[in-house]
């Protein structure tokens, strides 16, 4: 049996249907307000690892058995590798490096396919000294800040002076740059910006 609408209610029916109708359309319409960035997808990319001394790469030339095996990545930062001579990898990604590998082979092999790939991670190295449980230089992969180099150092005694701990960092130019870090501000979710990320080389000091 069809349902009758009484003619009290035909025009509030109809004024519903209508206000459901439009509204998703200006939703659609609506522009983003000006200089809002969308969110980042997730599992965005981070800053691509860059070769250190004492990495241990794996290069491969494909259909050539003579050019491929482990290689070291010398304290001064490069390393050697048939038919491409000496190559500085300071600073530079897996993929820079490649493409290096490949260029220098071209002159001897046409179009060459090279893999690199870094095997071992011995190189990123922080150290962690003083009141801590086991002190000591600590291999990170691929990177750590200040409270987790803690942790993995087993924690501070008792002794530590906790307000007092320092990182020291080499720069570019030779010299040493001494950070503070005071433990409880952190502890308690202050000052955050304390907590940074260590790079290769860094020394927290805990007194």
């Amino acid at each position: 049996m069809p349902i009758r609408l009484s003619q009290s209610r035909w025009p509030v029916c109809m004024a519903a249907l209508v206000l459901a109708c439009a509204v998703p359309a200006a939703w659609a319409a609506t522009p983003p307000v000006s200089g809002q960035q969308p969110p980042a997808p997730a599992g965005a990319p981070t800053e691509a690892y860059t070769v250190k001394p004492g990495d241990v790469l794996s290069i491969a030339v494909w259909k050539e058995p003579d050019l491929q095996g482990p290689v070291l990545v010398r304290p001064d930062g490069s390393f050697s590798f048939p038919l491409a001579g000496q190559i500085d990898a300071r600073n530079r990604t897996v993929a820079e490096l490649q493409q290096t590998v490949t260029d220098r082979l071209k002159k001897f092999i046409s179009d060459p396919v090279v893999t690199v790939s870094i095997a071992e991670v011995k190189g990123n190295k922080v150290y962690v000294l003083g009141q801590v449980n086991r002190p000591g230089e600590f291999i990170v992969n691929p990177r750590v800040d200040v409270m987790q180099a803690l942790s993995m150092a087993g924690g501070t005694t008792a002794f530590a002076a906790l307000g007092e701990i320092t990182i020291l960092r080499r720069l570019a130019d030779g010299q040493q740059q001494s950070l503070p870090f005071r433990y409880a501000d952190v502890a308690r979710g202050r000052n955050l910006q304390q907590n940074i990320l260590l790079q290769a080389g860094d020394v927290v000091v805990v007194p």
